[in-house]
């Protein structure tokens, strides 16, 4: 039987689902619907190759899309930085960093990321395969398909921490769906070797418009990052130079930092309507209390009244005798506009550097980083006596305050840096325990999937 492709993009099983073995030898080949392809013809032409590989985009662009939504607004939540003022239950849980196993957030946290793992093994195995695609299309489209699955499983492990590692196609989807959980180790070693072959294959110029496709800038600017998350300090340092001084990137007024041509931009994601996930999600009407916004202890954190962020980036608004400080980085919610989801952007490498450089005790290098953020926010520089302690805690203050509210970075921050226990055991002293760190594997994929185990503390 032949394996189809359905609208370009499998619509796929959560890992873990029960599957049903049959035989195709009892049933008459029919030929693929209208809707799909076949596997073989994916990848037999140029066109149909990027077709995959562009689906795998389009299934994170959409503006509902749970992906962007669950990587973005419930690690904030779970941090310090995004404030919800609704009345779901299940969202609370994240607000008290005390989640059920049932979760339903957290289950579709896992499910959403897993098929996206699920698309870009096939297009691997497939790009890799063909005899027909042109040489320079292959490596172009394998670059990008393994920085999409890189980007997928950093978002697991921060998430879960050991998560199952499936980099099969579906010809071995059985033996997909009842894979154990593999070491955080094992993960990021995997996630490295997908960024690094991908930044050996991408080109440094973008392909189509708005930056809206990975180039080898983007691979870069990830490795950086997950070589700060491990510790890995001179090659976090390495990387994030050479996207900086690779001239191609600046840092614009904050007001214009997220609109889709700002110079700022190494990688976003783009949609039909032009507005992004996070601006529809932090938008609300102006008599309308919103569902997430800024946290109050993090708006009274801004330095100045001065700063340009919190004048460009927040909005306080008073109704029923409280204020509500919303997050209006994106300033679309609705309707068309000229904003996608920006996921990689220029401050962020400037803060891995300085990060890297004051751990290796380059203090005068990681001030120069640093104040090039602060003086794009019109504050003044960095004071240049700080110890290497005190550098270090300005870094983590110039990070809460540049990336609030964008891709659960607050909360990774907390927790890779061991402040977690100081700042939310401080916030939430009732609810919070070291283990809350990790969120739990979801229970109905335990029930499905009995090679899985819990993480500590929910049991």
């Amino acid at each position: 039987m032949k394996k189809t492709y359905k609208n370009l993009i499998y619509n796929t099983l959560m890992l873990g689902a029960v599957l049903t073995i049959s035989s195709c030898k009892k049933f008459v080949e029919l030929g693929a619907p209208p809707t799909q392809i076949s596997f073989e013809d994916a990848f037999k032409t140029d066109a149909a190759a990027q077709s995959v590989v562009m689906g795998i985009y389009t299934a994170a662009s959409a503006n509902t899309n749970a992906f962007l939504t669950y990587i973005t607004l419930y690690p904030g939540i779970s941090a310090d930085d995004v404030q919800y003022n609704g009345s779901d239950a299940s969202i609370q849980e994240f607000s008290k960093n005390a989640i059920l196993t049932n979760n339903n957030f957290v289950n579709n946290t896992w499910g959403n990321l897993y098929p996206g793992i699920k698309n870009t093994n096939n297009a691997i195995s497939g790009i890799t395969a063909s005899t027909t695609l042109t040489a320079s299309t292959k490596v172009q489209l394998l670059g990008e398909a393994k920085f999409l699955r890189a980007y997928f499983y950093f978002y697991l492990v921060n998430l879960f921490g050991d998560v199952p590692l499936p980099l099969k196609d579906d010809y071995a989807a059985f033996d997909n769906a009842v894979l154990p959980r593999s070491s955080s180790a094992q993960v990021y070693a995997q996630i490295i070797k997908d960024l690094t072959e991908a930044q050996a294959s991408l080109p440094t110029a973008y392909v189509g418009t708005f930056r809206g496709r990975v180039n080898k800038h983007a691979a870069t600017a990830l490795l950086a990052r997950v070589y700060l998350y491990q510790k890995d300090y001179a090659n976090a340092e390495a990387q994030a130079t050479q996207v900086i001084s690779s001239g191609t990137y600046s840092l614009p007024a904050p007001g214009l930092a997220f609109i889709n041509n700002s110079n700022e931009i190494i990688w976003q994601i783009a949609n039909v309507n032009g507005f992004s996930v996070p601006g529809n999600n932090y938008g609300s009407a102006a008599t309308a209390i919103p569902n997430y916004s800024l946290a109050d202890g993090t708006y009274q954190s801004f330095e100045s009244t001065t700063d340009l962020r919190r004048a460009n980036w927040t909005a306080p608004k008073t109704l029923g005798g409280k204020t509500y400080y919303s997050i209006t980085k994106y300033k679309v919610a609705s309707g068309t506009g000229n904003e996608y989801n920006v996921m990689l952007r220029l401050a962020e490498q400037y803060l891995i550097r300085a990060e890297a450089r004051a751990q290796l005790n380059n203090l005068s290098g990681a001030k120069t980083d640093l104040d090039a953020v602060r003086s794009r926010a019109g504050l003044p520089d960095i004071n240049a006596t700080l110890t290497q302690a005190q550098m270090l805690s300005a870094v983590e203050q110039e990070r809460k305050m540049e990336l609030f509210g964008e891709w659960g970075h607050r909360w990774f921050d907390l927790k890779r840096t061991n402040r977690a226990d100081a700042i939310l055991g401080t916030l939430r002293p009732t609810t919070w325990k070291t283990t809350s760190v990790l969120y739990p594997i979801p229970q109905a994929q335990i029930l499905i999937n009995n090679a899985l185990t819990q993480n500590p503390g929910y049991n």
